[in-house]
């Protein structure tokens, strides 16, 4: 292996391995937001489209995770850097659901 393909083959598995943890806590956010915001319906608040975004938006973060856990344990460098890929994109479109979602429940509380 080259120099250069060593290089890369370890920053992907340092890319897998910091987005694993990471998407996997983040499904934990928007599982608890979705609580959050099922109790305020609870105490008679009327529901927003906010749950549904972090619903989906921990289904993303979970995509997230299995494409990173698969690359982590994929012996074969094409599959590594196609899951990586897939972990990187996803894990990206889900931080910005979860801001979406941010703006959507911070502007409909004030409403």
């Amino acid at each position: 292996m080259t120099t250069i393909a060593y290089r890369r083959a370890r920053l992907d598995e340092r890319i897998c391995r910091m987005i694993c943890p990471i998407a996997s806590g983040m499904v934990g956010v928007c599982l608890t937001g979705i609580g959050l915001l099922h109790l305020g319906v609870v105490a008679g608040r009327r529901g927003s489209f906010a749950d549904d975004m972090l619903a989906i938006d921990a289904l993303l973060f979970l995509v997230a995770t299995l494409a990173s856990y698969l690359s982590l344990r994929s012996l074969d460098q094409r599959r590594l850097h196609g899951m990586e890929r897939i972990a990187d994109a996803t894990f990206i479109v889900a931080m910005l659901v979860l801001t979406a979602a941010c703006f959507v429940i911070t502007y409909a509380m004030s409403a």
